[in-house]
């Protein structure tokens, strides 16, 4: 089986830019994991329709940037759904900390939109959710001081990455859409 991988951050970038999209390639992956973690049915296009009225009015994307958004939602459906979990997030280079930082922050707050665009309801979720999601919250006003030591931040920052990992992970173990398991030996038992 070939697996598949996340486009690359810039070349993606520069596609959503050539189509007029306001939205960063980090945005677009947070919102995608966001819908499939609030409960976004697996199979499907309704993801699109969801993803075109929220970034674009409605209206479809361009063939190529509408290429990096499939490629977007298909491997974070594979993530998701395996039996192994790790999760990858779509950000920038960390050459440049504060762009790194900024978009770690797009992408928690897109993924807070995309859940409440899948429109499940948040009144009932789990202890444990609910810790994840204010974490979120809390993350998505992620920003870097210019006056104290980058390195260290840069080391803060791989941490809470890390952290955002788990979160998105509880969320969507609580509240998104699982993969149905279909069986290749007939189950059901015949009376003679």
């Amino acid at each position: 089986m070939t697996e598949i991988h996340l486009p690359d951050y810039q070349k993606a970038q520069t596609e959503l830019i050539a189509a007029s999209l306001s939205v960063t390639p980090s945005e677009l992956q947070g919102l995608i994991v966001g819908m499939l973690s609030g409960g976004l049915a697996l199979e499907g296009d309704s993801w699109k329709t969801l993803l075109f009225d929220y970034t674009n009015d409605g209206m479809g994307w361009p063939m190529n940037a509408a290429v990096i958004a499939d490629a977007i939602y298909n491997v974070s459906v594979s993530e998701l759904t395996k039996a192994d979990v790790d999760l990858s997030l779509l950000l920038p280079s960390d050459d440049d900390l504060l762009n790194y930082a900024d978009a770690t922050s797009e992408w928690v707050n897109h993924f807070i939109s995309g859940l409440g665009l899948a429109g499940k309801s948040l009144a009932k979720l789990s202890s444990e959710t609910k810790e994840a999601l204010a974490d979120l919250e809390e993350i998505s006003k992620l920003g870097i001081d210019e006056d104290d030591d980058f390195q260290e931040q840069a080391i803060l920052l791989e941490q809470v990455i890390e952290h955002v990992k788990v979160c998105v992970l509880t969320i969507h173990a609580d509240l998104g859409a699982k993969p149905v398991i279909q069986s290749s030996v007939n189950t059901s038992k015949t009376l003679h």
